[in-house]
């Protein structure tokens, strides 16, 4: 098992251990839950858009968010993480957050270009040679001929993207619940 296959099937599990650890670390703030729920949301906003074109490998999207980077649900989940870490107010939950987002999606991007390579061949290699893998270039137009279509609120739903903002509210709440028992 290579490293971007042990990443891509343990990723969610590692991140349940790791989501443990860092609320045991966690000092939080009412400020800085308020600043990380605003940096929060705006990743949420990324992977919301993102996940209204993804088609999940069936066609090559690149149209909307797609059209500026290969990867917008994770910049919109690097985005989340930082407003995770910011809500944390402590460096060592915060370092294990962002470490564990960069080595861990590191691996899960190449993999996945490996597997819409094999899929799409020279459709996908001329995606890739003219659209950054992570670091968006928002000067392309986010239509610009491409595959994919509209946003759907339908694919979004189909997506199960609501999910990451459940999820992301229930850590807010936890850490609302964690800095109300510290403060006793």
């Amino acid at each position: 098992m290579t490293a971007r296959d042990f990443f891509s099937r343990w990723r969610v599990r590692l991140g349940y251990f790791l989501g443990v650890l860092v609320l045991l670390l966690a000092l939080p703030t009412p400020l800085s839950i308020l600043l990380g729920a605003a940096i929060g949301a705006i990743g949420l906003a990324i992977r919301a858009y993102a996940a209204g074109y993804l088609h999940k490998q069936e066609v090559l999207i690149t149209t909307g968010p797609y059209a500026w980077t290969r990867n917008p649900l994770y910049l919109g989940s690097s985005i989340l993480a930082i407003g995770a870490a910011v809500t944390m107010h402590s460096w060592i939950a915060a370092a294990l957050i962002l470490v564990y987002f960069v080595v861990v999606y590191t691996f899960v991007m190449r993999r996945e270009e490996m597997e819409l390579r094999a899929k799409h061949g020279a459709a996908f290699d001329a995606y890739a040679a003219s659209v950054p893998l992570f670091f968006p270039r928002p000067a392309q137009s986010p239509s610009a001929g491409g595959a994919g279509g509209v946003f759907s609120w339908e694919r979004y739903k189909r997506n199960h993207e609501y999910e990451a903002s459940l999820g992301f509210l229930l850590l807010l709440m936890l850490l609302v619940v964690i800095w109300r028992w510290r403060a006793l």
